[in-house]
């Protein structure tokens, strides 16, 4: 069968009732993950030893930090997550406790299953002769993009109050969460930063990524109109140039090693307001995404990308170490292994793009299962699951440094 034909039986196949625009929401900013991993992240390779260790080309060329602006679009995913969620709940057959559970379980699943595959890799590849730094390395890398997963199972926990709360103040509802992470970089970052505990930045956790999620039920619950998604664009765009050129943030959307501050972990203030003015460019252009995604050469693979959505971001940093540690034992290869210090690294870097993203595919292949387990596979036992839990749980300390 060609392309063309199967692109045209998965449009056919799709039901009429599907929010295209939503779908090619979350897929696009599912793509910027690996895409802003890939793209933002290096190695060096230690001389002696032969070790891979971590880097940035951020680091050497901070004019790239515009970059990160478009490439995280996590205020894009959890305002679809937000959305989505509304939809999924109201649809329920069950108690809300069953339906979060089913959630959780699709969440937690694909997560399991790359640590445990990996926790069993570790002592494969170290008696194959792969350096314990370059373990480290990796296994640091597989780990950075998981957190996302937590913080949204605890956010996807809180939709019911999210709901209630959207009804009786529509978009207003997340003005509190940037208002309080306001008050919190005010603390941290202001007059009486000295004073402050270390701590103090953790308070942005949950409001910081709960934001967009609340304007997404709002949007779920038709409580944003157009009119709120122009106050948002116009708006988040006004303060994060704000922020920028007057308060000094950081550039960077993502860490860079050597900074004393960073946007993403937990968030600041500019990274809501990069998320409300994604937002509201996200409302206005739903209907036109829709109109585009009609055509069934651009929904084909929008469909792929969200049946494969835990298994690119649970295993896309492993494809590129599927490259990057064999490489390692070659030196310094341009793009891959060398120090990220020079223009001609980047276009090096643009050109091994695809195959990550070939590595990425093939491996999805079999990790898929993780996320979609076939309707024949044998049910999970308790002594099964303790087992992978205990593989998952020993991978993260490794991964974390505490082992």
């Amino acid at each position: 069968m060609s392309l063309s034909a199967l692109a045209t039986k998965v449009d056919a196949r799709t039901p009429a009732h599907r929010d295209r625009a939503i779908d090619g929401l979350r897929a696009l900013a599912l793509l910027a993950v690996p895409t802003g991993h890939w793209l933002l992240g290096g190695f060096t390779v230690d001389a002696d030893a032969g070790s891979l260790h971590n880097t940035s080309p951020l680091s050497s060329f901070s004019a790239l930090a515009p970059a990160s602006w478009i490439l995280q679009m996590l205020g894009i995913f959890f305002l679809v997550g937000g959305y989505a969620s509304v939809l999924s709940y109201h649809r329920r057959k069950g108690s809300s406790a069953e339906w979060l559970k089913s959630r959780l379980v699709r969440l937690g699943r694909p997560v399991l299953g790359v640590t445990a595959v990996w926790a069993m890799m570790l002592p494969v590849l170290y008696g194959l002769g792969v350096p314990e730094a370059t373990l480290r390395t990796g296994a640091k890398l597989v780990v950075q993009p998981l957190w996302f997963v937590g913080v949204y199972a605890a956010i996807t926990a809180l939709t019911p109050l999210c709901i209630r709360v959207a009804r009786r103040a529509g978009a207003w509802s997340a003005a509190p969460l940037i208002g309080s992470v306001a008050v919190v970089d005010f603390l941290r970052y202001g007059p009486y930063a000295d004073a402050m505990p270390s701590w103090l930045s953790l308070l942005n956790l949950l409001p910081g990524w709960l934001f967009a999620y609340q304007l997404g039920v709002a949007w779920g619950e038709k409580r944003l109109s157009r009119k709120t998604a122009y106050v948002l664009l116009v708006g988040g765009t006004a303060l994060f140039a704000a922020l920028l050129l007057a308060f000094h943030y950081p550039a960077s959307m993502v860490g860079v090693p050597g900074q004393d501050r960073t946007n993403s972990h937990p968030p600041s203030l500019l990274v809501l307001a990069l998320a409300a003015a994604q937002s509201g460019a996200a409302v206005l252009l739903r209907d036109r995404i829709a109109r585009l995604l009609r055509h069934p050469a651009l929904w084909a693979p929008v469909v792929v990308i969200n049946l494969s959505a835990m298994t690119i971001l649970c295993w896309h940093q492993t494809a590129m170490l599927a490259a990057a540690v064999p490489g390692s034992y070659l030196g310094t290869i341009p793009g891959l292994t060398a120090t990220p210090d020079t223009p001609g690294w980047i276009v090096a870097r643009i050109a091994w793009l695809p195959l990550f993203a070939v590595l990425l595919v093939v491996i999805g292949k079999y990790a898929r299962v993780f996320e979609h387990p076939a309707a024949t596979a044998p049910r999970t036992t308790k002594a099964s699951g303790t087992a992978v839990g205990l593989l998952a749980a020993g991978f993260t300390v490794f991964a974390l440094g505490l082992a």
